[in-house]
């Protein structure tokens, strides 16, 4: 198991979604006290959000990793007031958290164009500093990556979540009758008649314990947080991920995903979501799906399997549990009817909401 695990993690090292980079504000050009004159400020250095952009080629592209601002003009005869030095700007993908070294957030890109400053140019020298100039501090600063998708697929390996992801979009990622298939993040788009498009994030498997970083852990954990919603994916007839390791029912299987959610992040869990219920083309799967549909109408009275601490504090309710067999094809159109019609609904809540508290703040007295 530790050794599977080493070997996904290699893999998954060819999809970058965090880079530490070196940046630095231009130092202030120099001063000129016998006529007063003041020395133009340093530049300085922006992060910004850019179509078509991947960390990899950033890596690829500036393998020092070091991003520096232009110096400010000194000042002299010709100029008393020096010529501020050049902005550096450092493109990168939309989706980008920008961080300190210790966690601190600077900000965050979700839109093509916008930018955050993450380095400041130094002063000119003046009469305030004896004309001698500041000189900027370096620092190191951190992009990390998380994937922006209407809907994000959460699965235990194997449960047929790439498969699905080919069988609706036009999305091409790695299937084999194997665990930890997916190795790097997949986006797929839905295409509907009426051109509308939604995109489906396949993420790597989740494994008990990836809240405390087991398997892919938190490279695939932060990635659900900026989807609209989650897409539970299960096999019909339970999983087991190794010979050692105890078999799962279907029910057992979504508890458990809850769980490692829940424990990751609580708010996740209040995400909507969808289960889809994976490999209907197997014997007894419509047995096997009229008992999970009893067990989650009631699912405290069927946990007592799973140990205490691995039971979730609140259970999902699912806005539609939809079986399919991504193998045969079998109700692939009805659940991207369902995925269409889920966002409409959130959508059409949220502009309600937001046309609310518009009418609530123009009936507030002046």
């Amino acid at each position: 198991m530790v050794q599977l695990t080493r070997i996904c993690h290699r893999k998954y090292g060819k999809f970058l979604d965090n880079l530490r980079l070196y940046v630095r504000g231009g130092s202030g050009g120099m001063g000129l006290p016998r006529l007063g004159g003041q020395g133009g400020d340093g530049g300085d250095v922006f992060v910004v959000a850019t179509k078509d952009m991947t960390l990899k080629r950033m890596k690829d592209k500036y393998p020092q990793k070091r991003f520096v601002a232009g110096a400010g003009v000194n000042s002299s005869v010709k100029s008393l007031k020096g010529e501020r030095g050049n902005d550096c700007s450092v493109l990168a993908p939309v989706g980008i958290t920008v961080t300190t070294d210790n966690g601190r957030v600077i900000g965050h890109l979700n839109a093509p164009g916008e930018s955050v400053k993450v380095a400041k140019g130094a002063s000119g020298g003046s009469y305030h500093s004896l004309f001698n100039p500041s000189k900027a501090k370096p620092k190191h600063i951190r992009l990390d990556l998380k994937l922006i998708a209407d809907i994000g697929l959460v699965g235990f390996p194997n449960a047929g979540k790439s498969s699905l992801l080919t069988a609706i979009s036009n999305a091409t990622p790695q299937i084999a009758s194997y665990a930890f298939t997916t190795l790097k993040p997949e986006i797929g788009k839905l295409m509907y008649r009426d051109h509308k498009q939604i995109s489906v994030a396949d993420l790597p498997g989740l494994i008990e314990g990836a809240h405390l970083n087991k398997g892919m852990g938190h490279k695939f954990l932060k990635h659900v947080e900026r989807t609209k919603q989650l897409l539970f994916v299960v096999d019909v007839g339970g999983f087991q991920l190794a010979s050692k390791t105890p078999f799962r029912s279907a029910f057992e299987a979504i508890q458990l995903l809850t769980k490692e959610l829940e424990l990751y992040k609580e708010e996740l869990v209040s995400k909507p979501a969808l289960l889809v219920v994976n490999k209907m083309d197997l014997p007894d799967a419509e047995e096997k799906l009229a008992a999970l549909k009893i067990q989650l109408q009631n699912p405290e009275d069927f946990c007592r399997l799973l140990d205490v601490d691995m039971i979730p504090k609140e259970y999902i309710n699912f806005k539609d549990v939809i079986p399919i067999s991504a193998l045969t094809g079998l109700g692939i159109e009805h659940l991207k009817n369902c995925i269409r019609q889920s966002l409409d609904e959130e959508e059409e809540i949220k502009t309600k909401d937001v046309l609310q508290e518009k009418l609530q703040e123009l009936r507030r007295p002046m």
